[in-house]
């Protein structure tokens, strides 16, 4: 048994299914981000895990403590919400020790663990002030800190960072882990942000319809899915679907055209795979590579992003655009102009097509993390 362990966790409203059967377990000290499409219920399983809401069906125990039935004031789970949920008439000290007053602490103790928690958030000095006063990463911090002054044996962030812009969601992303790594408690973070669930995350669990579609380190849910559901949705990738040939060496034939991959395990010659290029790590060139996997095309259009540009790139052997992230030294580049895009075999992720692969299976590396 793991520190957190979620037993076939179901959540029904009505005849609406949001939560569809979701098993895990979390280690101590972990940080476990869950991430998805808006409607795929990681919120929903946040509130089961917290309590405010009792599922329909399944376990929660924590630190073997049986949690599924008991109202949210007994579990001893902190919890930071999306829009912070402070109070607006309280100072930021009185925000800090609301739970530990509300479980009976004494003021000296308060006082203590408010001084401590604001030298964890780097706020020393704010303890008069009200939230309005505050900036929005300022009130996210103060959440935090009453999320966590009370000692909690775990800690649940629902989105929140989603209130901040860009660059302070870069910052605070940083703050976040800091504070975790100095406290150690565990923490489950729920957000529809990739590069979020993928830089802070111990491991990663990616939902699709009230499911677990894979329950894993970030690198290896990056680079290895184990659906086309994760690796279409971790990233961006262009995909095309086809059948895989390992003979007389590794190659996934789409028609007339194939390309060149690594053999890996659990996959049979003449499987039907779904084969993802990702953007970052296809090469455009002007005039033909010596690479196995090079392909002429025509930039159909061109997204400028500052610090780099994305070519969508039409290739006549395939039914979608290949997505390019890169800048050709030298050479100025037009819809329209003609291409090669090139990739490297070890760099082509290809994972079994929808409904060709044992779903008992799939489940199962999902819980284990595999």
């Amino acid at each position: 048994m793991g520190f957190l362990d979620i037993e076939n966790l179901r959540k029904e409203f009505g005849d609406t299914v949001a939560v569809d059967g979701i098993s895990l377990s979390v280690e101590e000290g972990e940080f476990v981000t869950v991430v998805g499409p808006s409607g795929c219920g990681k919120t929903t399983t946040l509130l089961n895990i917290a309590g405010l809401q009792l599922p329909t069906a399944g376990s929660i125990q924590l630190r073997g403590r049986d949690l599924t039935s008991l109202p949210a004031y007994e579990r001893d789970i902190g919890v930071v919400f999306q829009d912070y949920a402070l109070f607006p008439h309280k100072t930021v000290a009185e925000n800090i020790a609301f739970g530990l007053k509300m479980r009976g602490a004494d003021e000296a103790e308060r006082e203590a663990k408010v001084e401590e928690m604001l030298s964890i958030i780097d706020l020393e000095g704010y303890e008069d002030v009200y939230p309005h006063e505050c900036s929005g990463g300022e009130q996210q911090r103060v959440a935090v800190a009453r999320a966590l002054a009370f000692d909690p044996d775990l800690v649940l962030m629902d989105e929140p960072l989603s209130n901040l812009d860009k660059k302070l969601r870069g910052t605070m992303r940083t703050e976040l882990k800091r504070i975790q790594r100095e406290t150690g408690i565990t923490t489950i973070y729920v957000t529809h942000n990739q590069t979020e669930a993928l830089s802070m995350g111990d491991r990663i669990a990616v939902l699709n319809d009230g499911r677990i579609e894979q329950f894993d380190d970030p690198k290896a849910a990056y680079e290895q899915p184990t659906s086309p559901f994760v690796a279409n949705f971790l990233g961006t990738s262009s995909r095309i679907d086809g059948e895989l040939r390992l003979e007389p060496e590794p190659k996934v034939r789409m028609g007339n055209a194939s390309v060149a991959v690594e053999e890996r395990p659990g996959f049979d010659d003449g499987d039907r795979v779904a084969v993802f290029v990702r953007t970052e790590l296809a090469s455009l060139h002007v005039s033909r590579p010596s690479e196995e996997n090079a392909f002429s095309g025509t930039i159909r259009d061109i997204d400028y992003q500052g610090s780099e540009a994305v070519y969508f790139v039409s290739v006549p052997e395939f039914d979608a655009p290949l997505q390019v992230s890169d800048r050709v030294s030298g050479a100025t580049l037009d819809p329209g102009n003609e291409v090669w895009v090139s990739v490297d075999p070890s760099d082509v992720i290809y994972t079994s097509v929808e409904g060709s692969t044992d779903g008992a299976r799939r489940e199962q590396l999902a819980v284990e993390g595999q």
